[in-house]
C-alpha cells in the first residue's frame, strides 16, 4: 500500500461519516487567508474526537492549542447545550480568528478561548478550582507535552479521557538520537506513560491526509 491509497481511504471515510459543512470549510479557508499553519486535524479525526467525547459522556472539555478553531468546532458540536469547552491559545491573532470561526458555527455560548501560554494558564485553572474536565485534547507545541499531560491529570477526574495528537511524527520517535525538540517532547511523554499508574494508555498509529502520525489515548484510572 502507498500514501495515495491512505489518502483515498481517508477521504472515503470523511466523505461518508465526517462531511464538512460551510462553517468547517470556512475555518480551513481562514488558515490560508490569515497565513496560518495548515496543521488542523483532519475531518475524520475531528469526528473521532466527537466519538471519544460521546463515549465518556463529556460535558466539560479542555483543549490545548486552538489555532483557527477547527477541532474546537468539532468538539463543541458534541457537547450538550449546557456543555463547556475551554481552549487555550498562545497567539492572540490565532485566537481572534478562532473566535470568529466559532461564532460563525453558532457555538460561542459553549466555547471560552483564553489567550496565553498554556504553562501559565493551566496553573491558573487549578488555582481557581476549575471543575474537573471530562475530556482533554492536547494539540499544542510539542516540547512541553509531558508537562501538559501532567497538568491535564491535575484537572481530571477518574474516567477522564486525555488525547494527545501528533505523537508518532512519521516514525521520527524511533530515533533515540533525534535533536528535534518536537520529537524529543513527544518521546518524553510517550516514555513516561509506560510507568504512569494514574492512567491506562495506548498510542493509536494513524495514516491518511495527515500522513503518518498517532495519538495518545489515556483514561484516568478509577
Amino acid at each position: 500500500m502507498n500514501e495515495d491509497i491512505f489518502l483515498k481511504v481517508d477521504n472515503y471515510i470523511s466523505n461518508l461519516l465526517a462531511p464538512e459543512d460551510k462553517a468547517l470549510t470556512d475555518t480551513i479557508k481562514s488558515l490560508e487567508e490569515e497565513d496560518m499553519p495548515r496543521i488542523s486535524v483532519s475531518a475524520n479525526h475531528g469526528k473521532f474526537l466527537q466519538v471519544l467525547m460521546m463515549s465518556c459522556n463529556a460535558k466539560r472539555v479542555l483543549e490545548l492549542g486552538t489555532l483557527a478553531g477547527y477541532s474546537t468546532i468539532w468538539q463543541a458540536r458534541a457537547l450538550p447545550e449546557n456543555g463547556k469547552l475551554i481552549s487555550l491559545e498562545v497567539d492572540p491573532r490565532y485566537a481572534e480568528v478562532a473566535r470568529k470561526n466559532v461564532e460563525n458555527a453558532g457555538l460561542s455560548h459553549k466555547v471560552d478561548i483564553r489567550v496565553g501560554k498554556a504553562l501559565d494558564l493551566l496553573p491558573i485553572l487549578i488555582a481557581e478550582n476549575e471543575e474537573p474536565f471530562d475530556f482533554i485534547f492536547i494539540d499544542a507545541d510539542k516540547p512541553p507535552y509531558k508537562e501538559y499531560f501532567d497538568y491535564a491529570l491535575k484537572l481530571s477526574r477518574p474516567g477522564t479521557l486525555i488525547v494527545c495528537d501528533n505523537v508518532v511524527r512519521e516514525a521520527k520517535i524511533l530515533d533515540p538520537h533525534s535533536t528535534d525538540e518536537r520529537v524529543r517532547g513527544v518521546q518524553r511523554l510517550n516514555e513516561s506513560l509506560q510507568g504512569n499508574k494514574n492512567v491506562t494508555a495506548t498510542i493509536l498509529q494513524t495514516v491518511g491526509v495527515k500522513e503518518h502520525d498517532g495519538m495518545v489515548i489515556a483514561v484516568v484510572n478509577r
